[in-house]
Parts: structure tokens; C-alpha cells; sequence
């Protein structure tokens, strides 16, 4: 019975090991790419939201009664523009978790300035673009979760599931990546080409 010389196990375990390297590096590069995919498209949703509000706050001023109305479309006004800063830094980083939380603040402030104007103009749709149910008041600083931890559908001020269904999406998409960059032996993989846990938008 013969037995392989010592280099050739040694070159065999090399061989091994930068195949699973190879692999594992494959695998959450692809999920990363996801995630930058999944943003792509919940920026663009994001977009329609802030084009539609905008559309909405220059047809309340018309010229003559621009003065007039000016400080009642205000905070709104606001709120579109710092989400509109907000989601251009975002784009160029998608994957930075304090970024998406400050991306996360300015929608709550976007969503609850719109429900004040418009407390009949918002809608709910579920992550699969369902109609969910008319939505309630939030008060300031309120959240989409809920007491249990679970994620509630954001009231969007346009009326369409796009967004919710683009938020899911990326949700989903930066729940599985992040999970894989923390799996042993994964995370090795992840520390040696310094890949970073993302956040959702919450």
C-alpha cells in the first residue's frame, strides 16, 4: 500500500483549502451584490415616494397664494429635503449601518410630516403588495415596530407597494447576507477581506 510523500498531503490541503476559500468568498460576494441590488431598486421606490410628495407640495402653492401656504407645506417641505440628502449620502454607501439609520429617521420624519398634512392620503401595503389597512396617526419618533420585535409596513404618502415591497426585499436580501458573514467558517473569509455587517430599513 503506498503513501502519498508528505509535500503531496501538503499540497493536496492547500489545494483544499483555496478551493473553500474561493467558495465561501464567491458566496457572500454574491449575496453582497444582492443587497447593493436590492438598494438599487428601494432607492429608485424611494425616489417616486419623494417626487410624489414634492409634486404635492408644489401644487399646494400655487403663486398668487404662495405666501399663505408657505408655512402650512413647511415642515414638509423639510422633511423632503433632508430624505432627498439623506438618500443621495446613502447611495454611495448603501451598506454603511449608520447611513441606513439615519436614512431610516428621515423617512419616519417624511412619513409622519405627510400624515399630518395628509391624515387620508396614506396608504399600507404588506411586503407582497397587498393593500394592508388604512394607516393611523403615527406620533413623532414612533417606529414600525412593534412591542414583539415584528416589522410593521411603513404608511407610504404615495399609493403604491413599490416601496414596501422594494424595503422587504432589501430587508431580506441584508438579513441573509449578514447572517452568512457570521457563520463559522465563514466569518473568517469575511474578516480577511473586511466585509461589514449592512443594516436594514427599518
Amino acid at each position: 500500500m503506498s503513501v502519498l510523500p508528505d509535500s503531496m498531503v501538503g499540497w493536496i490541503v492547500i489545494a483544499v483549502l483555496l478551493f473553500w476559500f474561493v467558495g465561501a468568498y464567491n458566496r457572500l460576494v454574491r449575496l453582497r451584490a444582492a443587497v447593493l441590488q436590492a438598494y438599487a431598486t428601494l432607492d429608485a421606490a424611494l425616489r417616486k415616494q419623494l417626487d410624489f410628495v414634492q409634486a404635492s407640495i408644489t401644487a399646494a402653492l400655487p403663486e398668487k397664494d404662495a405666501s399663505s401656504h408657505s408655512s402650512a407645506v413647511a415642515p414638509l417641505q423639510a422633511a423632503t429635503n433632508q430624505l432627498a440628502t439623506l438618500l443621495g449620502a446613502t447611495r454611495l454607501h448603501p451598506l454603511d449601518p449608520g447611513g441606513m439609520a439615519a436614512l431610516a429617521t428621515a423617512l419616519q420624519v417624511l412619513i409622519t410630516a405627510w400624515q399630518r398634512q395628509h391624515p387620508d392620503a396614506v396608504t399600507v401595503f404588506e411586503a407582497d403588495g397587498t393593500l394592508s389597512r388604512p394607516a393611523p396617526l403615527l406620533p413623532a419618533g414612533a417606529g414600525t415596530g412593534s412591542a414583539s420585535g415584528t416589522l410593521e409596513p411603513m404608511a407610504w404618502p404615495e399609493p403604491s407597494a413599490a416601496a414596501e415591497i422594494a424595503r422587504s426585499q432589501f430587508n431580506l436580501a441584508v438579513g441573509q447576507y449578514n447572517a452568512a458573514i457570521v457563520q463559522f467558517p465563514a466569518l473568517l473569509v469575511a474578516w480577511m477581506v473586511r466585509l461589514r455587517p449592512a443594516a436594514p430599513l427599518l
